[in-house]
């Protein structure tokens, strides 16, 4: 009598895919998620198609007018490039406060600070931040920028507010991609005698440098489509301030959502169609920010 053989692993798992189906509630999962995908790709569609509609008559009669015009009561007559001029603007404010202080505060709680239950309450506490909601970094902002410190309602108030906003999403993302690097490259640093700074600099940071730049423009890319922090702390539908770049730092200032917000609710039907423009005009440049990290990312990628 024939003695039974016994079945490998892989070969149990080889003729378990040959069988195939017999999972009916792993097929009703897999459905259902690809019709919440299909869902919510096709919302988008119409969204973004409703929109690109709307906007082509501008974009078709006045593109470059659109582009270059000042704001102005008339719809035939208005333009974005006060808001433009604002957001670039509020985003170098935002990127010289929240990246080497994100990026610093990442690189000592990763390779400096000691697993404490300090250090693991500020952790915690930094993941909490990133999820509160951006309305009440307004709040924060108008409450300590804009009153207690005394800047008023300028462009300095919300650079301040923004960078505060996506500083623990800079922490955040930074810590992950240092946490990518393999322990091995410290160890074979700290082997040839190089010291702790020696090595995260010239072997952590480079390594972890594709992770930190794609985090670093992404979180970017949120503060330039921010609305109701910049509304809470002083920004409007309106011109800078005469005067020089200090003037235009100190007073009052606009930015491109803030038109997007004050086009959508005038009443006359021509703002529609200048909605829908600056709309675009907003997720062109959010597109260009994504494609701008990805090139950024691969090209670390292949250089490391």
């Amino acid at each position: 009598m024939a003695m039974p053989t016994a079945v490998t692993t892989r070969e149990a798992v080889e003729q378990r895919l040959r069988a195939g189906g017999g999972d009916t509630a792993g097929l009703l999962l897999q459905g259902a998620l690809l019709l919440s995908l299909l869902v919510a790709l096709g919302v988008l569609v119409v969204l973004i198609g409703d929109i690109l509609i709307r906007a082509i008559p501008v974009m078709t009669e006045r593109p470059a007018d659109f582009l270059t015009s000042p704001l102005s009561s008339r719809p035939a007559r208005a333009g974005i490039i006060q808001g433009i001029v604002g957001s670039v603007l509020l985003m170098a404010f935002v990127a010289a406060l929240s990246l080497p202080i994100g990026i610093g505060a990442a690189v000592y709680l990763e390779e400096y600070a000691r697993d404490s239950s300090l250090a693991r309450l500020i952790r915690t506490n930094i993941r909490n931040l990133a999820g509160v909601p951006s309305i009440v970094y307004g709040l924060l902002g108008l409450a300590l920028f804009v009153s207690a410190i005394g800047l008023g309602r300028s462009l300095i108030a919300g650079g301040l507010t923004l960078a505060v906003l996506v500083l623990p999403i800079v922490v955040i993302t930074t810590s992950e991609a240092l946490r990518a690097v393999p322990g091995s490259i410290r160890e074979a640093a700290f082997g040839v005698g190089a010291t702790r700074w020696e090595t995260i600099r010239g072997h952590v940071l480079p390594y972890a440098a594709p992770g930190i730049l794609t985090g670093t423009i992404l979180s970017l890319g949120r503060a330039f489509g921010e609305t109701a922090p910049l509304l809470m702390v002083g920004a409007i539908a309106g011109t800078f301030s005469g005067g020089g770049l200090g003037d235009m730092l100190t007073g009052s200032y606009t930015a491109l959502p803030t038109i997007v917000f004050n086009w959508s609710g005038q009443p006359q039907d021509e703002f529609r169609s200048l909605t829908a423009a600056a709309i675009v005009v907003l997720l062109v440049v959010i597109l260009l920010v994504n494609a701008s990290a990805i090139l950024l990312r691969n090209r670390y990628d292949r250089k490391w």
